[in-house]
């Protein structure tokens, strides 16, 4: 009997989408039928959507972010109380065996009201008491606890700071890593774009491809900016020396599977990135800067370091096989098995 599967995810970043989407690869090879459903942002900006169909959208929960620096005013004042409950209590889940949640809060909140078991996917049901955790206070961690709170939490992390943590979900095409061009990939998504530009462009010996949504197309100096679009993203990726990115989880991921070494610069005022930034200091996958440092990114980009030797299982492929089973295994052995 195939096994319907709604699965929601946040889209404010393109992480929970990556991550998603190697998920819904995986989920190919089994009898299993699944409904996206995305929120975090305005529909029309999500983009390179194929692989999850018609997907649903709501308008759900969107954290506001300034010039490198969470804004927890406007966060609070952006959301909308009453559409949010509105898209919770209407969301129809008695089509489905399962809900998943990849910390999307519409979904989440829905099974909450009706008593329905959520199973949660992501980065942020990693952060237990033995995981490298800074600068959080009472209120991040309410948030993160109550944002999008799951029944049944499966954590994505750099390494098995407890027997829930699963490594990484990966979303890399087949593309040779070791065929390295002279450019430095910088995606800083949450900077302004433009001093950015003229950041890079103090490092006139050096080379950059500077991806964003909020660019066009075009050359200035020594920077190529380039439009946010999957498929370059990814072979610009493959081919980068180094790549300069905040510390979000899933592109730090992707760059230590294909063993690129990461300059990163945490969002100000951000626990999880903040958090994020300390296990890459503590297990020294990364160099990390507090602020676009010239500094420290000359000093990088003069000595830049070897990347460590990682290997992440094939995550997807085990979380595919355990949904399709009804997600019954213990995390704990599936926990083992990926990180053996």
């Amino acid at each position: 009997m195939t096994r319907k599967i709604l699965y929601g995810v946040q889209g404010t970043g393109q992480g929970h989408i990556s991550r998603a989407r190697g998920v819904a690869e995986a989920l190919k090879d089994y009898d299993v039928d699944v409904t996206w459903l995305f929120s975090g942002r305005p529909k029309e900006k999500f983009f390179d959507m194929e692989p999850f169909g018609n997907f649903k959208h709501r308008e759900g929960l969107t954290m506001v972010t300034e010039a490198g620096k969470m804004k927890y005013r406007k966060t609070a004042l952006g959301v909308s109380p009453a559409t949010f409950i509105k898209d919770a209590t209407s969301l129809d889940l008695d089509p489905y065996d399962l809900v998943v949640c990849d910390y999307e809060p519409v979904t989440s909140w829905a099974c909450k009201a009706r008593g329905r078991e959520t199973v949660g996917i992501g980065h942020q049901y990693a952060f237990g008491k033995n995981t490298p955790m800074t600068g959080d206070t009472a209120l991040s961690r309410l948030v993160m606890q109550q944002f999008a709170p799951v029944d049944l939490p499966v954590g994505l992390h750099w390494a098995p700071f407890d027997d829930t943590i699963l490594p990484p979900i990966l979303d890399l095409p087949k593309i040779d890593p070791d065929a390295v061009a002279d450019h430095i990939l910088v995606y800083l998504p949450f900077e302004d774009q433009n001093v950015t530009t003229a950041w890079l462009q103090g490092f006139s010996d050096q080379t950059f491809v500077q991806y964003s949504s909020e660019v066009g197309d075009e050359v200035q100096g020594n920077v190529v900016r380039r439009k946010a679009n999957i498929h370059g993203f990814k072979r610009d990726l493959a081919s980068a020396r180094g790549v300069i990115c905040n510390t979000g989880f899933e592109l730090i991921s992707e760059c230590l599977q294909w063993q690129k070494p990461v300059l990163t610069r945490p969002l100000a005022k951000q626990m999880e990135q903040l958090s994020n930034a300390a296990a890459l200091e503590e297990l020294g996958y990364a160099t990390t800067m507090q602020s676009l440092e010239t500094q420290t990114a000359r000093a990088w980009f003069d000595a830049m370091p070897g990347a460590p030797d990682i290997h992440f299982k094939d995550v997807a492929g085990a979380l595919a096989e355990w949904l399709a089973r009804g997600a019954s295994r213990p995390v704990a052995e599936l926990s083992r098995q990926l990180w053996s």
